[in-house]
């Protein structure tokens, strides 16, 4: 009887866990790595950008994003919008065409589908060459595509079965035919480097060709009728709106206007203009001539600028009458379109955008404004625009805070266009984010970045630089928009991103923020902790600065690393927003390691690979300070920038040991050598022992440490706590601390009442240290309450947004090491419970954070937990107070060591990490808080879809329904991950991962001196495990955890 009652038990539970846990990845936030192709559809307004990863998105008005991916792990070099269809063809650098098609999911949103593939084949024997494709070019129609190729012809291929049209194609020896034979014998035509339709005669293309000719082809009389006899090499043509006029740009930084008229069959340019001449100048790869009502026109370019003192620019110019500026980006330039105004049936354009894809960012520049300024992004924010070195996440903002540092980067943005995004294609259903959480980003500049993490699309917020505060060659000055009047060229900086750091000890490492009191500490890789307030005026002050001597005078250390930053001396100007006022500068200026806030207290907490200390920032004065570094910490004290003496000296120990095993090898194949067998033979009977022990499922072996291993002292986790530490009948404030020899350090804070707190000092006593027995690195520490519950953040009761800890009861000591969680009774130290997750494959703990998560079906119903990631990529969601695994998910390919290291979890059961420097991927393990991108693209209207857009706004109704719809849908009831959408999110990353190069990359940029630390010390647990190439598939594996 009691075997059925265990069984339905068991039914039960699964029925609650569908309910609470469930894992998607659901969008990516940032910009695409390594984008290769841009296309823009005028009457979809949307735009669409390919990767060398065979991935391509397609963008429409804010949180509009629908993605492809091809099978072929192919770069994307050219993507074509069909003219008034919702068909795109995309061309991969394997020659290979595919038709995409957006289509509506069984739950009535908008998907991609791929429809067919085509391969441009030729004649038997000939060579690759002649259909290698570097032109498409689809009729207005759309029912036609013309392809170029290097051969020099022209294929016509129909849509959408991809039917090679023989006899329309269009061969070098017909082009040919009514050229003059001087100009004819003088070169051969080369390969097609454009083809443009006439936009005012479909049946009317131009053929440009590599060595200069440019020809006006007639389709229905299958024949040229203009012949544009060029001597220079061509770049790309282009048409002016009324057709009558062709303009080119070629290979020397020139470009020609062309006339178009049935008199003159064999024209002669009306100008050949070098804008920045007479020196020799780079190519024009791309042209437009954009006309106005005024009468005119734009000309815009990318390149040409002059080749000696100018040629590493990145550069778009934009002419327009005597004005005329160079753009200059920080990255190669992929590619740009305009966005006009004008009616299809106008003779103008009236552009009013420039959209320029870099290689590292997207910028849209205001061409209706007469200072041409920069139109902000809601989405494609270059994350990387330095380098990402930590990410810190802030759940559920109070309305105030969140209004405030909105309001100081509103400050920020003043020399941002005031018109609205240009690109407005379909419309989101997405419901409107639950509550207002904040992403914040340490960079390797010295910059803290705030994001809105709430929805579908990552917004900036506000930017912290901490640069001022110290003396350094770093240029505080961030308008970008200073150009030199008298220069020339006339070059002006756009864009945010700027891979180079004019000092690395500048870095980010660790940022805390309390919500409730608004304070900020950030430090960095120097040693210096910043403690921040938000204040909303602009203020001239000094930055108290305290030296914390770490080490303590202990003479047997010495620091050979970077040295300290020097703070400034004289007041500092800050802008409104977080200001620093406290300045802690830890000796010796190692990274810092953990941070830990208390802004009730009016404490913070760090620490290094050396030690920790506790400071009083009301008072500014040092509390305690803890040196933790053993005998053969002596690694802890080189510095990064000393690395290459200890590879030196890890060589020489290398070759020692292989000496001294050669040595003992031989010893002991002397025959006779007794204990030499005798020793084998144990050590062949313990083998065998281990193999035999019966270990339970869940916990497994775990590797003993030697106290000798280096970096023991390295300070892993730091927490706060107000618990009972010496006596079951009084509780009070106290620091915890956790080290890489798995030793945890517990003190006693004496906190002086209100009306003393600024005369009496804080003081703090050691009062416990434990021992782990296996000395695995701390990875976290938590104390539960009477009722097993984590004890709240620090005024979070206070604000009444969390029930009051229960402080009657017995308390509980949670120590997270790498291999196992321990709860430990409080105030007596003893161990009551334990959950090893140590695997055989050498699974070991990396990050791990408190969340709730809410059941989808039943309103009131929550359970709190544990989120952990792993080495091996995996996440896992322990139960509290009883540790028992209620399930685990493959998330990060455990090869991505910096996608693990860039791991952050949310208080909901969401997370974070890095797929690419510029990209972050976020997951869910939450059935109920999903957020991902829901969108309608209308395509039966064509054109009108602005039209739609304006009505499903006006219509409170139509919004209404999309919304329950799209809660409804994260229903674990209703199919989530059977539909093609859920698939191509899961496969995104996967074609990033492909490419080790990309897997280089992202290690490379997320590298920061504190993770070289942490694997230095950890290097040695990694090695436990295999390394398995390729990607793992994605599945789910629930685990049963009662």
């Amino acid at each position: 009887m009691k075997r059925f009652r265990r069984h339905g038990h068991e039914l039960h539970r699964e029925r609650i866990k569908q309910d609470l846990f469930q894992f998607n990845k659901t969008v990516e936030h940032g910009f695409p790595h390594q984008p290769s192709a841009l296309a823009f559809s005028s009457s979809l307004q949307l735009m669409a950008i390919g990767s060398r990863s065979g991935a391509f998105k397609i963008y429409g008005a804010p949180e509009v994003e629908i993605m492809g991916l091809h099978e072929e792990n192919a770069a994307v070099t050219q993507i074509h919008f069909l003219p008034e269809q919702g068909q795109l063809v995309t061309l991969l650098d394997d020659n290979s065409l595919h038709l995409w098609k957006l289509k509506k999911s069984p739950d009535g949103l908008s998907i991609l589908k791929e429809e067919s593939r085509f391969d441009l084949r030729g004649q038997p024997g000939a060579p690759p060459s002649v259909t290698t494709i570097t032109v498409v070019l689809p009729q207005s129609p759309g029912d036609v595509l013309f392809l170029g190729t290097e051969g020099g012809c022209v294929f016509v291929v129909e849509q959408p079965s991809f039917r090679e049209q023989e006899e329309k194609a269009i061969s070098q020896e017909a082009v040919l035919q009514k050229v003059p034979d001087d100009y004819r014998n003088r070169r051969s035509l080369g390969s097609v480097e454009a083809l443009q339709e006439n936009p005012r005669n479909p049946h009317q293309i131009v053929i440009g060709y590599s060595r200069g000719l440019i020809v006006l082809w007639d389709l229905q009389a299958n024949q040229a009728t203009h012949h544009f006899l060029g001597d220079l090499q061509l770049e790309s043509v282009t048409w002016q709106r009324d057709g009558r006029q062709i303009i080119s740009s070629h290979s020397g930084g020139s470009y020609c206007q062309w006339p178009v008229s049935n008199d003159d069959r064999l024209p002669q340019p009306l100008e050949n203009k070098v804008p920045y001449g007479p020196f020799p100048c780079k190519a024009i790869p791309k042209i437009l001539w954009l006309t106005t009502k005024q009468r005119t026109p734009f000309v815009i370019f990318k390149g040409g600028m002059p080749r000696a003192s100018y040629g590493d620019r990145h550069c778009i110019s934009v002419l327009h009458g005597s004005k005329q500026t160079a753009f200059d980006f920080t990255s190669r330039v992929i590619d740009f379109f305009v966005v006009d105004e004008a009616e299809s049936e106008s003779d103008c354009n009236e552009p009013r955008a420039l959209l320029v894809l870099a290689e590292e960012e997207l910028v849209a520049i205001d061409l209706k404004t007469p200072s041409w300024p920069v139109i902000q992004s809601p989405y494609l924010i270059p994350l990387h625009c330095s380098a990402i070195t930590c990410s810190h996440h802030v759940s559920n903002i109070p309305i105030k805070l969140w209004e405030r540092i909105i309001a100081a980067g509103n400050k920020q943005t003043t020399h941002y266009s005031i018109k609205p995004w240009p690109i407005d294609g379909g419309y989101s259903t997405a419901p409107e984010p639950p509550q207002r959480d904040l992403l914040l980003t340490g960079h390797e500049d010295g910059t803290v970045r705030f994001w809105d993490a709430s929805g579908v699309c990552l917004k900036p917020l506000y930017k912290l630089s901490t640069v001022s505060v110290f003396v350094t060659d770093a240029d505080h000055n961030d308008n970008l928009n200073q150009s030199g009047e008298d220069e020339w060229p006339p070059l002006r900086k756009v864009g945010s991103f700027d891979p180079y750091s004019d000092d690395p000890r500048l870095g980010i490492q660790k940022i805390h923020l309390c919500k409730y009191s608004s304070h900020l500490t950030v430090a960095g890789t120097a040693g210096q902790v910043l403690v921040l307030e938000l204040n909303d005026e602009a203020a001239d002050q000094e930055v108290a600065c305290t030296l914390v001597d770490i080490l303590q005078d202990q003479d047997t250390f010495k620091w050979k690393g970077h040295e300290r930053l020097n703070p400034r001396e004289e007041p500092v100007h800050f802008p409104a927003g977080f200001q620093p006022f406290v300045l802690v500068q830890c000796q010796p200026p190692a990274v810092v390691t953990s941070l830990a806030l208390h802004s009730e207290w009016k404490l913070v907490t760090f620490g290094t690979s050396h030690g920790f200390g506790l400071y009083d920032y009301q008072q500014k004065r040092t509390v305690v300070v803890r040196c933790t570094l053993h005998p053969s910490d002596q690694l802890a004290l080189e510095g990064p920038l000393s690395r290459v003496k200890s590879i030196k000296k890890s060589l020489r120990h290398s070759f020692r040991r292989i000496r001294g095993s050669r040595v003992s090898g031989r010893k002991r194949a002397v025959p006779g050598n007794n204990a030499a067998k005798v020793q084998e033979a144990n050590a062949r009977m313990d083998r065998e022992a281990l193999n035999e022990m019966e270990l339970a499922p869940v916990q497994r072996r775990i590797e003993a440490r030697s106290a000798d291993d280096s970096f023991t002292g390295f300070v892993r986790s730091l927490y706060f706590a107000d618990s009972f530490i010496k006596d079951g009948s009084y509780h009070g404030p106290s620091l915890w601390a956790g080290t890489n020899g798995g030793t945890i350090f517990a003190y006693t804070i004496h906190i002086p009442p209100v009306e003393r707190r600024m005369e009496d000092p804080v003081t703090a006593d050691q009062a416990k240290e434990i021992q782990l027995m296996h000395r695995a690195p701390v990875v976290g520490i938590f104390i539960l309450d009477g009722r097993g519950i984590l004890l709240p953040e620090p005024l979070e009761a206070a604000h009444d947004l969390s029930k009051s800890p229960d402080m009657h009861g017995n308390h509980m000591l949670l120590v997270i090491s790498e291999e196992q969680f321990k709860i430990f009774t409080l105030p007596k130290v003893s161990t009551k419970t334990k959950l090893k997750i140590t695997a055989l494959e050498g699974s070991r703990v990396r990050k791990v954070s408190a969340a709730s998560f809410s059941s989808s079906r039943v309103e009131d119903y929550s359970e709190n937990g544990l989120l952990v990631l792993t080495n091996l990529g995996d996440i896992q969601v322990i139960s509290l107070p009883v540790l028992r695994t209620q399930v685990r998910y493959e998330c990060i390919r455990k090869e991505d060591v910096s996608g693990i290291a860039s791991c952050v979890f949310t208080k909901s059961g969401q997370g974070f990490y890095l797929i690419s420097p510029s990209e972050f991927e976020r997951f869910s393990v939450s059935s109920k808080w999903v957020v991902e991108p829901r969108c309608i693209i209308d395509i039966e209207e064509g054109v009108g879809t602005r039209t739609l857009q304006q009505r499903v706004v006006q219509d409170g109704a139509v919004t209404k329904a999309n919304t329950r719809d799209a809660v409804h849908s994260h229903v674990p009831g209703l199919s989530r991950s059977e539909g093609d959408g859920r698939k191509a999110v899961e496969v995104m990353e996967h074609a990033l991962l492909n490419d080790e190069r990309v897997l280089l990359e992202i290690q490379s940029t997320l590298e920061s001196e504190s993770a070289v630390t942490d694997r230095l010390s950890l290097g040695h647990l990694d090695r436990n495990s295999k390394n398995v190439a390729g990607v793992q598939p994605q599945m789910q594996r629930m685990i049963n955890g009662d």
